[in-house]
């Protein structure tokens, strides 16, 4: 499906501004839908004088009437002269009767979605029209909620014609935790006063001590009492529980954490009041705290083992500089560089919270160890690497470095054993597979003929065992040998390990 900015951009009548003045009113979609208890649709203006719908909402307190999704749909002629007066006038424009829609009585109102305030004398800036479309079929009688919750979509839909709302100042925040309309609403006159709150927004501050009733109360006086006065809040708050300022605060009190959004009413540039959502998220704040503390223990675990595996490296390099075998120094030698490769993985997990590493950064480094490591004073190596291996979880990255440090080794060590030549390593990504191509121009194997060593063995385990691929060595024609890695990438997509 084309998103909202594909679906704007093809009709060539609008502009980045535009877009991301919509992108903003659809992400209040929502908030709109759950207001007017209405299906919400944003339609924008084709070349041919017509209009596509490039958002839709649904509501989440009333039967929808869009069964099947209508973004992308050219605008249906019953509608038509309503979204285009709409859109021509700048003026909020009413179905004169029930409208019937797949045999569904509805109402319909078209708003005119205005980027910005006109300048005085100038003309009105129109960039869409925002339609609402009401089940009529169920229709009892409203409630006080239902009502108060019809007047503020009505106030904010005479923002969007005014080019009001959404308010560019207000930050854009995660959606995670957000305050919804079903979650709690408190709306606020002028000075502050409480004059309608909704069960669960009563509810949730009932929890954090405040045992009366809000309507008629100073919601800024309500939360300073609740607040303990030992804890440090944030100075935004004021403005959010006054209803002046379009923004986002976390109150707690008692253990509970409630999360309020405001968004200040205006009329033409005069403020007359606002909605303040509220959410009771204590569970949420509790689970990223969680998670927090989890990713910072993962940290310090990486960080300790990468530590550990350094000193396990060095112990290693100490004993095999006092063996006297030169068969027990080449093996305490190997064993050193094995671990150190790991170790490197584990210093880049270390370094952030995220369990993917980038393995170009981490090839490099393990590429640098390893021909160092494994050059004889007669050997002269040099690599060069090509393509990019992107980003792989630690699960791939740790035995994918471990085997291609055997690889490269291997490459230096019998490859250009005594004499000047290079190593080239080339990757190649798609999205379904990696491919890693290692070659030297050496002396070469003979065709079909595989080493048996534990070196050997080693990269067969982890590219076949652990990551579900497979390794082929073949010689070059004229010389030196080209080991070929093929490795699936599906287990990444569907969040899995590979089967070994």
């Amino acid at each position: 499906m084309s998103t909202l900015s594909d679906l704007v951009y093809a009709q060539g009548r609008s502009s980045e501004a535009d877009v991301e003045w919509l992108h903003r009113l659809a992400g209040d979609g929502q908030l709109l839908a759950d207001l007017a208890f209405a299906d919400i649709v944003i339609w924008v203006p084709t070349s041919d004088d017509s209009f596509v719908a490039v958002a839709h909402t649904r509501p989440g307190g009333a039967a929808t009437l869009f069964y099947r999704d209508i973004v992308g749909d050219r605008v249906r002629p019953q509608w038509r002269t309503q979204v285009r007066d709409a859109f021509q006038t700048g003026q909020i424009v009413d179905s004169a009767s029930p409208d019937w829609f797949e045999e569904t009585p509805t109402r319909v109102r078209a708003v005119p979605i205005v980027r910005e305030k006109p300048r005085s004398g100038g003309p009105i800036v129109t960039v869409g029209v925002l339609t609402r479309h009401t089940n009529l079929g169920e229709t009892r009688t409203p409630s006080r909620q239902q009502i108060t919750f019809n007047d503020c979509a009505d106030d904010l839909f005479r923002m969007v014609a005014s080019g009001e709302f959404p308010d560019l100042s207000a930050p854009t925040s995660p959606r995670r935790g957000a305050p919804r309309a079903s979650d709690g609403l408190i709306r606020l006159d002028v000075d502050g006063i409480t004059t309608f709150a909704s069960p669960n927004a009563l509810s949730a501050f009932n929890r954090m001590g405040f045992d009366d009733e809000l309507e008629g109360e100073s919601l800024v006086e309500v939360t300073t009492r609740i607040l303990p006065s030992t804890r440090q809040f944030d100075e935004s708050l004021p403005l959010v529980v006054t209803g002046r300022a379009p923004w986002r605060a976390d109150i707690e009190a008692q253990g509970v954490a409630v999360s309020l959004r405001t968004i200040p009413l205006r009329d033409h540039g005069t403020r007359i009041g606002a909605i303040v959502l509220s959410r009771d998220v204590t569970e949420i704040r509790h689970q990223e705290q969680e998670l927090i503390t989890k990713d910072a223990t993962i940290r310090e675990i990486h960080h300790r083992v990468k530590n550990n595996l350094q000193t396990v490296a060095s112990l290693l390099r100490i004993q095999s500089r006092r063996s006297h075998s030169d068969e027990a120094r080449e093996a305490l030698t190997q064993a050193m560089r094995r671990v150190s490769a790991i170790a490197v993985v584990h210093d880049t997990l270390s370094e952030g919270l995220a369990q993917n590493v980038n393995f170009d950064d981490v090839f490099d480094r393990v590429l640098k160890l390893a021909a160092e490591v494994a050059a004889a004073p007669t050997t002269r190596a040099h690599t060069t690497t090509s393509g990019e291996f992107g980003t792989l979880p630690s699960e791939y990255a740790t035995p994918l470095a471990l085997a291609l440090t055997e690889l490269v080794t291997n490459a230096v060590e019998h490859g250009l054993a005594g004499q000047q030549g290079e190593v080239e390593i080339i990757a190649r990504r798609s999205e379904e597979r990696l491919e890693v191509r290692v070659r030297d121009n050496g002396v070469g194997m003979p065709e079909g003929h595989v080493g048996q060593g534990l070196g050997t063995q080693i990269v067969r385990t982890l590219i076949q065992g652990e990551l579900g691929g497979t390794i082929d060595w073949h010689t070059i024609t004229g010389s030196g040998t080209e080991v070929t890695i093929d490795i699936p990438l599906r287990y990444i997509a569907r969040g899995t390990e590979p089967a070994s």
